[in-house]
C-alpha cells in the first residue's frame, strides 16, 4: 500500500472525532428504496453511514475504506446499533486491491480524492462485482462545493466522462439513470448551497 495515500486520509480523520454527517447519502437512499435487500458493497465507506443504513434495512453490507480510523468508527457504531451480524468492514486501498465476490448492489459515493486514486480500475472492478440483476451506483461531485475553496481549480468530470471510463460489457447493462442532478446541501459552517452531483445508476441484465 502507498503509505502517503493512507497517511493523507488518516490525517483527515484525525482532524475531528467525526468528519461526515452520519446520514445516508441521499442518492443511495433514493435508489435502494426500490430494491430487494441482498448483498451490498460500499466503496470508500468512510465512517460507515451508508453501510449501517443498508444493514438496518436488511442488507448484508461490506464497507471498504483505506483508513483504519474511519473503519474503527464504523465498527463501533455497528456494534452500538447491534448490526455486526450484517456489517463487514475491510481496510483496502482500492487502487491496489478489491474485495472478492459478487454483490446485488455496488455503491461508490463521491469516490474522489486529491491523492492517487485509480478510479478507472476501481470502477472496472466494481462493474465486474455486480451480480446478474444487480445495481451499480456511482455518484460524483460534478463541481466543487462553494465552501471548498482549496479545490476550486480542480477539474471535475462530467457525467458522460465518468460513464465513458467505466469498463462495461457491451449489451449487459441497462441505463436506469445517467445525469447531473441538483441537491440542496448545508456546508460545515451552516452555508446553504445547491450542489451538482453526477448520478449513474446501471443494472446488470
Amino acid at each position: 500500500m502507498n503509505e502517503s495515500e493512507k497517511a493523507h486520509w488518516e490525517a483527515r480523520y484525525a482532524e475531528r472525532d467525526q468528519i461526515w454527517s452520519g446520514r445516508v447519502n441521499p442518492w443511495l437512499a433514493e435508489v435502494v428504496g426500490g430494491l430487494t435487500p441482498g448483498r451490498a458493497l460500499d466503496l470508500g465507506c468512510g465512517e460507515g453511514a451508508d453501510v449501517l443504513w443498508l444493514a438496518e434495512r436488511g442488507w448484508h453490507a461490506v464497507g471498504v475504506d483505506i483508513s483504519d480510523t474511519a473503519l474503527a468508527r464504523a465498527g463501533a457504531e455497528a456494534a452500538r446499533r447491534d448490526l455486526t451480524d450484517r456489517v463487514r468492514l475491510l481496510q483496502i486501498n482500492l487502487s491496489d486491491d478489491f474485495p472478492d465476490g459478487t454483490f446485488d448492489l455496488v455503491s461508490a459515493q463521491f469516490l474522489q480524492s486529491l491523492v492517487r486514486l485509480d478510479r478507472e480500475s476501481i470502477f472496472a472492478a466494481a462493474a465486474r462485482a455486480v451480480a446478474s440483476g444487480g445495481t451499480l451506483l456511482i455518484v460524483d461531485h460534478g463541481a466543487a462545493p462553494p465552501w471548498a475553496q482549496h479545490i476550486h481549480d480542480h477539474v471535475f468530470p462530467t457525467v458522460d466522462e465518468v460513464l465513458e471510463r467505466i469498463d462495461l460489457e457491451p449489451g449487459a447493462w441497462e441505463r436506469v439513470n445517467v445525469d447531473a442532478r441538483e441537491r440542496e446541501a448545508i456546508g460545515p459552517d451552516g452555508q446553504q448551497a445547491v450542489l451538482i452531483d453526477n448520478v449513474i445508476v446501471l443494472r446488470r441484465t
